[in-house]
């Protein structure tokens, strides 16, 4: 798991693009799971393109510190790296 925030955005980085698959705490011992395409990232949360029907767009996003404080798992589908787990 990195170890710093600015680590967390470098590993992201060099995954835009690619198909991922997010589990979050979704509160009140709930545990939400998608997958999507990581869009975009800046200076404090990435942004996630969920895979739905061609004519919807929905898009989520999350800070660094989510994955850091472990709320959040990043698992790329093609080389299967999670970033985040414990």
């Amino acid at each position: 798991m990195p170890k710093s925030l600015a680590d967390i955005k470098q590993s992201l980085d060099a995954h835009l693009g690619k198909r991922l698959r997010v589990r979050a705490n979704g509160g009140r011992k709930k545990t939400v799971e998608f997958a999507g395409v990581l869009r975009e990232t800046y200076n404090a949360i990435f942004v996630v393109e969920l895979e739905r029907k061609e004519d919807e767009l929905k898009r989520v996003s999350y800070s660094y510190t989510d994955i850091l404080t472990e709320s959040v798992e990043v698992t790329f589908l093609d080389e299967a790296q999670v970033i985040g787990a414990k």
